[in-house]
């Protein structure tokens, strides 16, 4: 079957009833492997030659991509050469900042397709891509076969057929495919990663995560999220739609990829209690929700569980309608001891209890890994969700000027992205086991961990932060 007959019966089989109509399982058809192309090179520890300067290009300066030019432009070794969004006065305001700043002016591009434009027309090396969902997979194959290195946010890819897309492109293209996950960078994921690297807790057995925040305001927000992309996903989709800030730490603590592998998972939600009333309240008196009335939204709580190879579990929850508490859960246990960071206070246990403050600090000391003792200072003081969102930013710079493999591969944009159309593949056959794909075919088996350490890198630098 040839590349595109594959992703042609991909689109054939949709969620719901037509896979048993095709004579399928649901994970027969949410799981088929593509063979490996005939150039295709393995993006685990793959490394670009180094830079002297990383010329970017960013995509999407809304709530996110806005904040991003500016922690970039306090890293020395950039140039940002372009900047683009469908609205033009965003593009001028980013430039404003850039000039405020001390940096010249980026080229502007705007309009539905001016980052088409902007690929074709300027030499980058790496596109940064701050969109809707839907153009995350689109943007980032564009970039790699325009020759530049990709990194977007998250999701990386909506469907599974997108998800082979990126990992396909990166691998032929020999570009990287980086999903902006700044959760991997926050300082307790960090320093439970590195305990568990040096068997802190013994054998990890199960892991937890998840994303829980009220996002009710902010989606039903008219000037939030552009054409209410946002509200409008969670009226036509019904799963985990957004697993990868509570699952990506956490498939770093177990090595998913690098020795271990996600095998299969199912999936159940909860009834939508809040949203679709919420749209009908707000109908009744503004017309503009009025298109919103009738939808039937996703569930208030989504928790999906997977399995691994290796006979892990992992419990991944979603849930942005109830009035909770924020919460990741970030929960790692093992056969010698346990962490968790939520609720706070972030806590380590070795046995029935936790530790004490004393010693809870003794282990910070010890295990805090050697890019946060380098730059978490100057990160929380960039800000960005307290810090991480710079230590992401610069670690992935400073990689790309050391010619390093980069934390995070396109194997795992992937594996963390198809949690979504995995979740709802499963929800929609009553909570059906759902295999999930191999995007490494294989290659999980051999691949290594990625370096703690700064291994050679550490050498950018960060221009002075007044703030």
């Amino acid at each position: 079957m040839s590349k595109t007959d594959r992703r042609q019966f991909l689109r054939n089989i949709t969620i719901g009833g037509s896979a048993v109509a095709a004579g399928l399982h649901s994970q027969d058809a949410y799981a088929l492997n593509y063979p490996s192309l005939p150039d295709a090179v393995n993006m685990s520890g793959f490394a670009v030659p180094k830079m002297d300067k990383v010329r970017i290009g960013f995509i999407g300066l809304g709530m996110r991509g806005s904040d991003a030019v500016q922690r970039v432009s306090f890293i020395e070794g950039i140039e940002i050469k372009a900047i683009c969004d469908k609205l033009k006065d965003r593009v001028e305001k980013s430039n404003q900042a850039l000039v405020k700043s001390g940096l010249p002016a980026a080229k502007g591009y705007d309009g539905n397709d001016g980052w088409k434009a902007m690929l074709e027309n300027e030499d980058l090396d790496l596109v940064y891509i701050c969109t809707p969902w839907s153009l995350h997979t689109p943007m980032a194959v564009a970039a790699m076969k325009a020759g530049k290195n990709a990194a977007t946010e998250v999701p990386a890819a909506r469907t599974l057929d997108e998800c082979w897309q990126l990992v396909e492109t990166s691998e032929k293209t020999k570009k990287h495919c980086m999903m902006l996950e700044n959760c991997c960078y926050d300082f307790f994921e960090l320093l439970t990663l590195n305990m568990a690297r040096n068997g802190m807790f013994g054998e990890l057995v199960h892991a937890e995560g998840a994303y829980i925040h009220d996002l009710r305001s902010l989606n039903f927000a008219k000037d939030g999220y552009v054409d209410m992309w946002r509200l409008k996903e969670n009226a036509t989709r019904n799963g985990d739609l957004y697993p990868t800030h509570g699952l990506g730490p956490i498939a770093q603590c177990l090595n998913i990829n690098r020795g271990d592998r996600m095998d299969h998972l199912v999936s159940m939600s909860t009834n939508d209690f809040q949203m679709g009333a919420m749209a009908k309240e707000k109908a009744a008196t503004d017309d503009f929700y009025k298109p919103f009335a009738d939808k039937k939204f996703r569930g208030n709580m989504n928790t999906t569980l997977i399995r691994t190879e290796k006979g892990k579990t992992i419990m991944v929850q979603h849930d942005v309608t109830s009035p909770r508490p924020y919460s990741r859960i970030h929960l790692i246990s093992g056969t010698k001891g346990m962490a968790q960071k939520w609720p706070s206070p972030a806590k380590i246990a070795f046995g029935h209890e936790w530790v004490k403050a004393e010693e809870f600090k003794a282990l910070e000391e010890k295990y805090t890994p050697p890019i946060v003792k380098h730059i978490g200072d100057i990160a929380k003081n960039v800000g960005g969700h307290g810090g991480m969102d710079f230590i992401m930013d610069w670690r992935l710079i400073d990689c790309l000027r050391n010619g390093l493999p980069l934390d995070q591969d396109v194997y795992d944009a992937a594996l963390w992205s198809s949690i979504a159309p995995l979740s709802e593949a499963s929800i929609a056959k009553r909570s059906r086991t759902v295999d999930v794909p191999d995007f490494t075919r294989g290659k999980w088996k051999t691949n290594t961990p990625h370096d703690l350490t700064l291994n050679g890198g550490g050498t950018t630098t960060v221009r002075a932060v007044n703030k």
